[in-house]
């Protein structure tokens, strides 16, 4: 008995000694490392040269992601290197964040604007037209507040300014950067850059109602942005703002995404009225100054079992811009595709349309802005191979 009590002492003795340790033992920093490789062809209706080679197949990205946590503080980066004609190296995020508890989290740093659907408004490569006007996916500097609740999810933040890579006192906005901000561009081709605007002190809110049950789920919500519009030549500041409603499905395997946004930027230009420029992966173009957006995406998810692949979603993706000035075409966006996912390999298959699109037809500059009267839609058939690790 003596002996068994005696037994029975150590253990409880050794296994408290060992909670005591595992409690002493100092925290270690925890750094994942990740990124992607990704190749792209494309053959688009507007360009001859390529239609007689039947496309072009290059590089599209080589992108290095980092995750690190310590004492409680979080660092969450990427950053990414394009071809010399897309910008070259970017910077796509990059933040320090604390987590107060399992749903409250505040972020510092180049995060992404709480507006609209989030992470992404569509499902396909190309995103979907509010991206290209810097509503889908935007990246900003600022401070960010996160709640994720079971029925309620919020966030609230404040934006110093976009991307800023030129702290001189009349620095243009850099071309180099992956998300659309307003910019400079010189119009007329005399070598001056016009329209010279920044972003500054933006405010913005967005809220979401979670219900449904556990094989459909539904997330209805509403976004508000309000900021400043400083003008370089004037020092001037003006402001802008965009609101947007929108609405989620997730049922089993099927996903729709519906989203209409507004938008508005007050430049009080006499010269150039009713446009601003907006710049990305190192060209900038013209765009409206007022505008509503309608968009809606649908996805459906099978899986299957052709080893490597393990699932192919089939989606399209949607948009229409209309533009408020009365002498301005209307934009138009629609990608069908097919997501096929193999181990780490995920395979983007497009057939992309624009009308009055930068990115999907031969007008660069003024596509989203005044437009092309009468013109035809534009056709791009895109695949774009991409390796995650």
């Amino acid at each position: 008995m003596n002996f068994t009590r005696k037994t029975l002492g150590l253990l409880a003795l050794g296994f408290s000694s060992f909670l005591f340790a595992q409690e002493k033992l100092p925290e270690k920093p925890t750094v994942k490392v990740g990124g992607a490789l990704r190749f792209n062809y494309n053959l688009s209706s507007w360009k001859e040269g390529q239609k007689k080679r039947g496309g072009d197949f290059g590089f599209d990205v080589f992108r290095i992601n980092t995750k690190a946590k310590y004492k409680g503080i979080k660092l969450n980066a990427e950053y990414r290197f394009y071809s010399q004609s897309f910008g070259g190296g970017m910077l796509k995020q990059g933040w320090l964040g604390y987590d107060f508890n399992t749903k409250d989290n505040i972020q510092l740093g180049l995060t992404q604007v709480p507006f609209g659907i989030t992470q992404y408004n569509s499902h396909n490569w190309f995103f979907g037209i509010n991206y290209y006007l810097g509503l889908e996916d935007d990246h900003d500097m600022g401070v960010k507040f996160t709640h994720k609740g079971d029925k309620w999810e919020y966030a609230f933040a404040f934006f110093k300014n976009a991307e800023e890579l030129n702290f001189g006192s009349n620095s243009d906005v850099s071309n180099s950067r992956y998300s659309y901000d307003v910019a400079s561009i010189d119009i007329d081709g005399d070598g001056t850059l016009d329209l010279r605007y920044k972003e500054t002190n933006q405010l913005n809110g967005k809220i979401n109602f979670h219900f449904g049950n556990k094989n459909t789920q539904h997330k209805l919500g509403f976004s508000a942005q309000y900021g400043g519009l400083y003008n370089l030549d004037t020092e001037d500041t003006s402001n802008h703002h965009a609101f947007a409603l929108h609405y989620q499905l997730n049922t089993k395997n099927f996903d729709t995404k519906a989203q209409i946004s507004t938008y508005k930027y007050a430049t009080k230009n006499t010269t150039y009225n009713n446009l601003i420029a907006l710049t990305a992966y190192g060209a900038p173009y013209l765009t409206a100054t007022e505008a509503t957006t309608y968009t809606l995406g649908v996805a459906y998810t099978i899986p299957v079992k052709w080893k490597p692949i393990s699932s192919i979603q089939v989606y399209n993706d949607f948009g229409y811009m209309d533009k408020t000035a009365l002498n301005f075409e209307d934009s138009y966006m629609n990608v069908f595709g097919f997501l096929v996912t193999a181990g780490n390999v995920y395979t983007y298959i497009d057939f992309a349309a624009g009308k009055n699109h930068p990115w999907l037809g031969s007008v660069w500059t003024n596509a989203l802005a005044n437009g092309t009267p009468n013109t035809n839609w534009d056709m791009r058939f895109n695949i774009n191979i991409g390796y995650y690790f």
